[in-house]
């Protein structure tokens, strides 16, 4: 383990797993990452490495086959896998936000029959919130589900799935209008969806289709698509919980330990950031001496370090809170923010110091400065991460008239 982002209080257990997830990182990610970044490959062999060491099911009750570890191990779990590629704590995420969603809200018989498959790592998850016209405005969401006899009807486009293609199990949010009066709160009238498929891109069910993965920027590797509903019919059972109208509640719920886990990726790119920065700037000769030698320098390994540090000591905090009950919306949605927002600025330094070599495909950093932007946007932007962070202070520091 480095020195920089130690966690106190961690469990034997803990830190064996740990132990083990960052050897695998060194020996099974770090070395191949970046070639199978830039051809845009899905990283298959790793996928099924982690299968192998459980983590699939890290969170998952041991009763459906899981390891039944808390929030905290899994984020920092994440750390580690963030720091080897991202795009893998990505596929992991989506897949974990999914498992959450059941646990905490599924019905017995949607518990006993997903969960031992997705803690297997044989049914694999993926979540739609978002669509093209949508953003930020979960309450525009137009996508429709109208009950017909014992099924459900979806209509409608989903946008930026993470593992649209390798998934096999869909967590997707419609509107559903039974029941809920006119002039309803639109978050009232929404429901969550679990929708089976088949692995792969075009109609992969009946009035379901997943055009291709999105050309993206970065956060390559991992399967990025839409989704297409045109008379999807889903049995009333595979309604989450089985009530409609919770949907929304359900997926603010995944959010907001999908925030702690963003933050926990923005940390582990830091780290990676960091680590590639005070080697280069110790190997790096300029007037004689490493750069490192240059105070410039070491004033940004400062900064760097103790961004680093603190992104860490507030990912944690958050997790800790989420796994002892209690609300934690405030300390994950500064926890999203903070990480993300220093994970950029440590990337970008640790460019800086590489200077022009920075800029070429042959150095690890290039992958990161591609990267790093995602953290930025997803699981809400920074904006939104405001938001919320200001209305829970007025809550928490409301004056009495």
């Amino acid at each position: 383990m480095t020195r920089l982002a130690q966690t106190e209080g961690l469990t034997d257990i803990q830190r064996e797993i740990l132990s083990t997830v960052r050897d695998f990182v060194d020996n099974e990610i770090l070395p191949v990452a970046t070639e199978l970044e830039h051809r845009d490959e899905y990283p298959t062999q790793i996928v099924e490495g982690l299968k192998e060491l459980g983590v699939f099911g890290l969170m998952i009750p041991e009763e459906y086959g899981g390891l039944g570890e808390s929030l905290l191990t899994y984020a920092l779990t994440v750390e580690e896998i963030a720091r080897g590629w991202m795009s893998v704590s990505g596929i992991i995420n989506t897949h974990f936000i999914v498992a959450y969603m059941l646990k905490q809200h599924g019905t017995q018989e949607q518990k006993d029959y997903f969960l031992p498959k997705m803690a297997a790592g044989e049914i694999r998850g993926a979540f739609s919130m978002s669509e093209p016209a949508l953003g930020s405005d979960v309450s525009a969401i137009s996508s429709k589900g109208v009950r017909d006899g014992s099924d459900y009807v979806l209509t409608g486009q989903k946008m930026w799935l993470t593992n649209g293609g390798s998934s096999t199990l869909v967590a997707v949010l419609c509107r559903t209008d039974e029941g809920h009066p006119e002039g309803a709160p639109p978050h009232k009238s929404m429901t969550t969806f679990l929708v089976e498929k088949e692995a792969g891109f075009g109609e992969v069910r009946p009035g379901l289709t997943i055009p291709g993965k999105i050309e993206k920027m970065g956060y390559k590797g991992v399967d990025t698509t839409e989704l297409i509903m045109d008379g999807l019919r889903i049995p009333a059972d595979r309604v989450l919980g089985g009530e409609t109208g919770r949907g929304f509640y359900h997926m603010m719920d995944g959010v907001e330990v999908g925030r702690v886990n963003v933050a926990a990726r923005g940390c582990g790119v830091a780290q990676r950031a960091f680590e590639l920065g005070v080697s280069y700037a110790q190997q790096r000769h300029t007037f004689g001496k490493p750069i490192a030698q240059h105070q410039a320098i070491q004033f940004k390994l400062a900064e760097m370090a103790t961004k680093v540090e603190a992104a860490h000591a507030m990912m944690v905090n958050a997790a800790r809170k989420k796994d002892s009950g209690q609300r934690n919306d405030l300390e994950a949605g500064m926890a999203k923010y903070l990480a993300s927002e220093y994970c950029k600025e440590v990337v970008e330094d640790a460019f800086r110091i590489h200077g022009g070599y920075g800029f070429s495909k042959e150095y690890e950093i290039e992958r990161l400065y591609r990267e790093a932007p995602m953290l930025l946007i997803g699981e809400g932007t920074a904006e939104i991460q405001k938001m919320i962070i200001g209305r829970r202070l007025l809550e928490e520091y409301r004056i009495q008239a």
